[in-house]
């Protein structure tokens, strides 16, 4: 099976607001940069999203590591989160009903055809390829942005 590493982010002008996503896809020395926006959207939508395209790029099943900077989607998945709220009818510890459940509805869809494990990395620090995904996701935005003046 082959190993990808898959580098994501996302970001957001205002939250809500317009949104940017990157995946940085790794695989036996090739790079692949993919990125774009939505005109409407919040930080954690990017987020989950950025790693939905990227898993998306995939062509067969995979090891897959996915390097992301957001807790929210780390923990989700590291921690147990997505189990628990799928097995409570997407209701989460508070009884209330799970945000963005399309999108992880969606990231389980991709997950299932792979083998993917998850590792937070610290934003905004040394992390080249974060750096870079951060880079990418806001230079999406400003294309947006200046697409509707």
């Amino acid at each position: 099976m082959k190993k990808v590493d898959i580098y994501t982010d996302g970001a957001c002008s205002g939250n809500p607001g317009v949104g940017g996503w990157c995946a940085i896809l790794m695989y036996n020395g090739h790079v692949k940069e993919i990125s774009g926006f939505n005109k409407q959207t919040t930080n954690n939508r990017m987020e989950v999203f950025s790693i939905i395209q990227g898993l998306m790029q995939l062509k067969e099943p995979c090891e897959v590591t996915v390097y992301s900077d957001s807790a929210y989607a780390v923990n989700t998945i590291n921690e147990g989160w997505l189990e628990n709220w799928k097995r409570n009818n997407w209701k989460n510890a508070k009884n209330e009903s799970v945000k963005n459940q399309d999108l992880w509805n969606d990231l389980c869809v991709r997950m299932s055809k792979h083998s993917v494990q998850f590792v937070k990395v610290k934003g905004h620090s040394d992390n080249v390829y974060n750096n870079r995904c951060d880079e990418l996701a806001r230079a999406a935005i400003k294309q947006c942005l200046a697409q509707n003046r």
